[in-house]
């Protein structure tokens, strides 16, 4: 594989990832700003990330000064260089954000610096896995600092929840997260739930949901109406864009479960802003973009 030719594909993966919101976060937002009343804040507030969402395209420029945690999840051939991979993202990443298309967002916890490069510790973060295919195929997802302070777990049972270990008790927990955010984050959200899992496979799991279109359908039957009652019940708060108030505060809910051991049921969720950045594209033996894809 040529490694300038990979490193200028995950460049332009960044650039329209971080520059051009997929077509189903579009359009639910454009349906959302049509179900909020005229003159009134929320529609005001969805009106203004339209606007947002096309100057950015436009002018290819950030959709969000936040371009957030960089996540790369990469599936490809036993053999993948993962060591070569890293190292042409790692370049891509430091190269974007001289152009400009991440903001210098990487910082030291200790000392608090910043690299300048958005290259450090866990920074990028890439997620590795194999499959029986002669092609890569990468999906990116950038995350904002606002949206991912509203990341929360629970353990259940949870006493003042009143919240058991079934899905009744997991629907408590979600929607007590959406309650608790109060549109912080950049509402309205978009939620990835991990029913299981151990404290770290949650939350991984969790995000991992985040890369399914808005517009999906659960294969797993109680699952899929969770999801529906989620966004039902969650829009139905009054909390809204922004926490303006409005018919909106939720986008999407998808859930997934993990496995988990019988002393623990952990309730992990990862909130997604209104900025919901993910891409993908399949990778060729070269090096080069064969396919772009947005889920």
């Amino acid at each position: 594989m040529d490694p300038r030719m990979l490193q200028a594909s995950l460049l332009e993966l960044v650039r329209r990832t971080s520059c051009d919101l997929p077509p189903d976060v579009e359009k639910a937002i454009e349906t959302a700003s049509a179900r909020e009343e005229r003159d009134t804040t929320a529609r005001y507030a969805l009106d203004v990330v339209r606007k947002n969402i096309a100057l950015a395209r436009e002018k290819s420029l950030p959709v969000c000064q936040d371009t957030g945690s960089i996540l790369f999840y990469v599936t490809g051939p036993q053999g993948l260089d993962q060591l070569a991979f890293r190292k042409a993202g790692d370049a891509a990443v430091k190269q974007a954000t001289l152009k400009g298309f991440l903001r210098q967002n990487s910082v030291d916890s200790l000392t608090g610096r910043n690299s300048g490069t958005n290259l450090g510790p866990g920074s990028p973060v890439y997620h590795f896995a194999q499959a029986a295919r002669q092609t890569i195929e990468v999906r990116l997802m950038m995350k904002g600092g606002g949206c991912e302070n509203m990341g929360i777990q629970y353990s259940l049972p949870n006493g003042a929840l009143g919240a058991g270990r079934d899905l009744r008790g997991v629907e408590k927990c979600i929607l007590d997260a959406v309650f608790k955010a109060q549109g912080k984050g950049c509402a309205p959200g978009i939620l990835g739930v991990c029913i299981g899992g151990d404290r770290a496979t949650g939350y991984a799991h969790s995000k991992e949901q985040l890369l399914r279109a808005l517009d999906d359908k659960n294969p797993d039957r109680e699952l899929a109406g969770l999801e529906a009652r989620v966004m039902k019940k969650a829009n139905e708060l009054g909390i809204g864009p922004m926490g303006f108030g409005g018919a909106t505060t939720l986008l999407g809910c998808k859930i997934g479960a993990l496995n988990r051991l019988p002393a623990s049921y952990f309730v992990s969720i990862s909130y997604m802003c209104w900025a919901y950045r993910r891409r993908g594209c399949v990778i060729g033996s070269q090096g080069k973009v064969s396919r772009w894809f947005h889920a």
